[in-house]
């Protein structure tokens, strides 16, 4: 390794590497996975701000259900990322989890699907996967479906569950730092090192690294500070997508047909009003409500299911996707902005609210919460009403969306199924990128997984690192003739 004396500004030493990549959620894992696994010799540096996987651990978890605002959370940051604390859903489908195919085609992104399943299943992951076949049963929901103006998404689906996800992601650690990746926790980074329109390195806390790629994969969690320093940098995006609803509780009983069927049901609707799309996302089946913290204190909802551990109820978000066009510039904000409303009610907790309580247009209040069949599994959510903070579009738009669902699965629409909001995706504003996922702007810089707006998922996320991977090598080996 090559060693100089950094800037005198800062006074510490700068090392040399060959690759780092910023960030160790799935796309960064994966992308340094690739890396080791076909050329040994890469000096590669994974910088992480949160903890590594075996100080990860949510206070909530045995405190009583509160949150006390860990710097950073547990949950959304660490080895793994957000998705060490998700369920472990794996969508072996191109149609679901991102854009890839917009890049690669649909053949290619399916090949490198089924590449990194099998990935997954040599560190662990269950050999079942869900709603493989159609059956008759899951062809007669798709007709209820297609009655109900939904469609539905054929996605075999292989669920690892949070506690064995983490595992499987801690063996995928040991084999990346036995092949010679190191890894430093606790490492922000704060700006991207660039001259003359080329990548020279990264600055965090600890000091300044230099090498000769970077890779950005930051997932949600960092989009607001990727989507900073491109404005910052002058690396060319477009606006993204803003994906804002709510997370859907009922009891298993009412998602039973569906849960035997798919574990997870893709459906998708266009609403009669707006005619805007509408989809059900990252449903858990037994499964537990749960909050999740950004900027230290923004509350926003998630859901989560185990391998073993199981809830009588099942939760799925309804997330309503809005396109916006110019000026408009900053998706993450004005996600932020109405998660901020929610929170101002509810002294930044979750808020709930019973579907039959919002379409009379009144609060919910703890009496009525608790005298359902159902009972919520997020002990701290905080009853309210989700019209004070919600766009009326919006709010229309998922109203339209359970009644059409509740054609699907009957009782879906009852008065006690609840709303916990708000359930925002921080997406970044797109960042332009070539089929190599090369920024279109700065050379030897790649981007990818959930924060550079490019995949919304574990699957996809994975295949990202491992295409980027595939690409740096490509040039290390042209490099080296």
């Amino acid at each position: 390794m090559i060693f100089r004396v950094a800037d005198i500004q800062y006074n510490v030493l700068t090392m040399k590497y060959d690759v780092i990549i910023v960030g160790a959620g799935p796309a960064g894992i994966f992308t340094a996975y690739q890396l080791v696994k076909e050329n040994a010799n890469l000096q590669i540096l994974i910088l992480e701000k949160g903890r590594s996987m075996a100080k990860r651990s949510c206070p909530k978890h045995t405190n009583g259900g509160i949150c006390v605002h860990c710097k950073p959370c547990s949950i959304t940051t660490g080895w793994a990322g957000a998705g060490a604390y998700s369920d472990g859903k794996l969508s072996l489908s191109h149609e679901v989890g991102g854009t890839l195919p917009d890049y690669l085609g649909i053949e290619r992104t399916m090949e490198l699907i089924e590449y990194t399943d099998k990935i997954y299943l040599e560190f662990g992951a269950d050999t079942l996967v869900h709603g493989q076949n159609l059956t008759p049963q899951m062809r007669d929901i798709q007709r209820r479906a297609i009655d109900a103006n939904l469609k539905l998404v054929h996605c075999p689906v292989r669920h690892l569950g949070t506690e064995k996800t983490q595992e499987l992601y801690h063996k995928l650690y040991d084999y990346v730092v036995a092949h010679g990746v190191e890894v430093k926790f606790n490492s922000p980074v704060t700006d991207l090192i660039i001259e003359n329109s080329e990548i020279k390195g990264v600055r965090c806390s600890k000091g300044d690294y230099e090498a000769s790629y970077v890779v950005v994969a930051v997932g949600r969690e960092g989009s607001d500070w990727l989507f900073k320093q491109c404005a910052k940098e002058s690396i060319t995006t477009e606006v993204g997508i803003v994906d804002i609803g709510v997370r859907v509780e009922c009891r298993n009983e009412i998602m039973q047909e569906i849960n035997d069927s798919f574990y997870e049901a893709k459906l998708i609707h266009y609403t009669k009003t707006f005619d805007d799309k509408v989809r059900t996302f990252c449903s858990n089946p037994g499964g537990f409500v749960s909050s999740e913290y950004y900027d230290e204190k923004l509350a926003v909802v998630n859901g989560h299911s185990y391998k073993d551990l199981k809830s009588d109820n099942t939760n799925f978000a309804l997330l309503v996707s809005q396109k916006f066009t110019e000026p408009f510039n900053q998706p993450i904000e004005y996600g932020k902005h109405i998660a901020r409303l929610a929170n101002m009610l509810t002294q930044n907790r979750v808020l709930v609210q019973r579907f039959g309580d919002l379409i009379r247009g009144r609060r919910t209040t703890r009496e009525r919460l608790y005298r359902n069949n159902i009972i919520p599994t997020l002990k701290d959510a905080v009853p309210g009403d989700l019209s004070l903070v919600l766009p009326h579009r919006i709010l229309i738009d998922i109203m339209e969306m359970i009644q059409a669902l509740d054609k699907v699965t009957p009782g879906l629409a009852s008065d006690e199924t609840l709303l916990y909001g708000v359930e925002v995706k921080f997406y970044s504003n797109i960042i332009k990128v070539g089929t190599d996922f090369q920024s279109a702007s700065i050379r030897n810089l790649y981007l990818g997984g959930d924060g550079a707006g490019i995949t919304r998922g574990l699957m996809q996320a994975s295949v990202n690192g491992v295409l980027i991977g595939r690409e740096i090598l490509k040039r290390t080996q042209a490099d080296s003739r």
